[in-house]
């Protein structure tokens, strides 16, 4: 039985759409609605191509990357393969989900978020009959966020990689995805330590200094706790740690409740008594804590999704094919996110 797809033109102009991805100029042109209760029902646009062209991405049975190239029509699906692998390995272990209070899709490099400014003087006071409401202006930041290219070049020649199974190179472009975002992250953190050029950096605490209670250098349940207290009106419900502060609450008692210590053996995943998520991140520097209401504190800002040079994909002049991610980070409430640090342990 032929369907819609079999007969849909596949050319290089649908990557170059303005406003629309690949798989949406397919979806535009064979819309999945068509296939609800056929065989081909559940798979999007791209998928039904894939079927149509024989192409199995996965398993072991899965074809050489030549396969792609068997027609000129069917190469046209390389750069999209591409782009989606990319992005898995994007969303692998993602921490910005958990750091972000809103996602904003924009088509631009400089972009300006807004900031709240509540008036101080009249506070949480009742309103009399006849007085005025205290009121919070919204305005624009005075300066502009910068959004940033991240990506990796794919170096490889056509012949080095035509036999090569589609699973075991998606494994690679994975691999190449989860570097993007590292990227992405670290930007993520440099705004939330040191703000968006908008005079919004993160207030710094360090242990032993008032007031945080304790001794510079080492980090113990209390300091966490006098942290914790450091955030009010907000909710510290996020807590991004370096891998040795991780080593450190791991051992602290109060950490090591029954509960606790069996979710962390059977998950990996370690819920702290103060109620935040706690979350492992190696581009943080060691002894250093960022405390955040997630709520409130990030606003992530998107330029599309993950790009490939499609030509030279489709062309199969694989040897410099540039792989790319843009997306800049901008500070909503900057006492929403504040910054522990342990210090130097002392002599």
């Amino acid at each position: 039985m032929r369907y819609p797809c079999d007969n849909l033109r596949l050319e290089k102009g649908m990557y170059n759409e303005a406003g629309r991805s690949f798989t949406q100029v397919l979806e535009r042109e064979d819309p999945s609605e068509t296939y609800k209760g056929t065989p081909l029902e559940g798979l999007d646009a791209f998928q039904r191509q894939l079927k149509r062209f024989d192409i199995k991405v996965k398993g072991e049975n899965s074809d050489p990357v030549e396969r792609f190239f068997a027609t000129a029509q069917s190469a046209v699906l390389f750069p999209e393969f591409v782009a989606r692998a990319v992005r898995q390995g994007m969303e692998e272990s993602n921490l910005l989900p958990h750091l972000a209070a809103a996602v904003t899709e924009f088509d631009g490099l400089d972009y300006r978020s807004i900031t709240a400014v509540p008036q101080e003087d009249q506070g949480m006071s009742h309103v009399a009959e006849g007085a005025a409401i205290p009121q919070t202006m919204i305005l624009s930041q005075g300066n502009l966020v910068h959004l940033h290219k991240r990506g990796r070049m794919l170096v490889a020649s056509y012949e080095a990689i035509r036999r090569q199974k589609l699973d075991l190179f998606a494994v690679t472009l994975r691999q190449m995805g989860a570097h993007i975002n590292r990227m992405h992250l670290e930007d993520a953190i440099d705004v939330l330590c040191n703000g968006d050029g908008n005079d919004n950096p993160a207030q710094v605490y360090t242990v032993g200094t008032d007031p945080i209670g304790g001794t510079e250098g080492t980090l113990t349940y209390d300091e966490l706790v006098d942290f914790w207290a450091q955030f009010d009106p907000y909710e510290m419900n996020t807590l991004l740690v370096s891998g040795d502060v991780m080593r450190a609450m791991l051992k602290m008692e109060e950490l090591q409740n029954p509960l606790t210590g069996l979710n962390f053996q059977g998950t990996g995943t370690l819920d702290t008594p103060l109620g935040a998520k706690l979350l492992r991140c190696s581009a943080l520097d060691e002894g250093t804590l960022i405390g955040l209401d997630r709520r409130y504190a990030l606003e992530i800002v998107q330029n599309g999704q993950v790009l490939v040079e499609y030509d030279k994909l489709i062309d199969r002049q694989l040897e410099r094919a540039a792989i790319t991610s843009i997306s800049g980070f901008a500070k909503l409430f900057p006492d929403a996110a504040r910054v522990l640090k342990v210090g130097d342990k002392g002599e």
